[in-house]
């Protein structure tokens, strides 16, 4: 049986078998003001500090947004003071996704623009639907600059030459042109998007919980150290999962030749 948990516009679905899914819902777009962001932030905790949750999914119960970013309007009426708490907000919870012990799918099928589209950058893998939708970070035409983790998590995600064009034009570009960039992780048919998003996460699920956090820990933070220190980090991960039950349970199933059932 699945556990649905709302705040606000927010719905947090812990599902069986290891996964959660955590869906926006604030017509028409998805555009963030501070209580929203606030709400996604709690669901992120709340799926952190659940620890059989292994993989969680971040989709929009919107037809045609996943997000939107910034509600503009909410944006131009603010006092700077009140900008920058929004801003620290939408940055805590970028934070919080690529911190988690979590493996984080940003399931898209609809516009995922600015913040949004830093809120995907955010997750581990973007799985998308084929559509007639865009992506896009914006901020420049607007004189600002991403300040989510927009300009670094796209650079690292496309490269730098790609994403200079993105940042310097703001021009917005869609599902295919994603796909040509690698800024996807995978493109399915809109009817097909989220079985396929939903057997990936299964597929994690079922396996290591403490090597599945370790293997992101490891990537995350070894991919920005000099070698000899992402070395060490990895031999200290890897040399913590030795006395593990899923270390026992996986290497006493190859031995038996037959399927391991993890279950930290």
């Amino acid at each position: 049986m699945s556990e649905e948990h709302q705040s606000g516009n927010v719905i947090l679905n812990i599902e069986e078998d290891g996964i959660a899914r955590i869906s926006l819902n604030l017509a028409p777009a998805n555009a963030y003001h501070e209580s929203f962001l606030s709400d996604i932030g709690e669901a992120i905790k709340a799926a952190e500090q659940n620890s059989s949750i292994r993989v969680v999914i971040i989709d929009s119960r919107l037809a045609r947004f996943f997000c939107a970013g910034a509600d503009i309007k909410v944006f131009a009426n603010n006092s700077v003071e009140q900008n920058l708490a929004l801003v620290q907000q939408a940055r805590a919870n970028a934070n919080a996704i690529e911190n988690a012990s979590a493996i984080y799918i940003a399931q898209v099928s609809g516009h995922c623009l600015g913040g949004g589209l830093e809120i995907a950058m955010a997750c581990d893998f973007i799985f998308a639907a084929d559509g007639d939708y865009r992506f896009g970070l914006p901020e420049i035409k607007l004189g600002l600059i991403p300040g989510n983790g927009g300009t670094q998590r796209l650079v690292r995600r496309i490269g730098r030459r790609a994403a200079m064009e993105i940042l310097l034009t703001g021009d917005t570009f869609g599902v295919h042109h994603a796909q040509e960039l690698g800024f996807l992780d995978a493109l399915y048919t809109d009817d097909a998007l989220a079985e396929g998003t939903l057997n990936f996460a299964r597929e994690l699920a079922s396996g290591p919980g403490f090597a599945i956090a370790a293997t992101k820990r490891a990537v995350r933070e070894g991919s920005s150290m000099p070698l000899d220190n992402a070395l060490r980090l990895e031999a200290e991960l890897a040399d913590s999962l030795y006395r593990t039950k899923d270390a026992e349970e996986g290497l006493n199933a190859f031995l038996e030749k037959r399927a391991p059932k993890f279950n930290q």
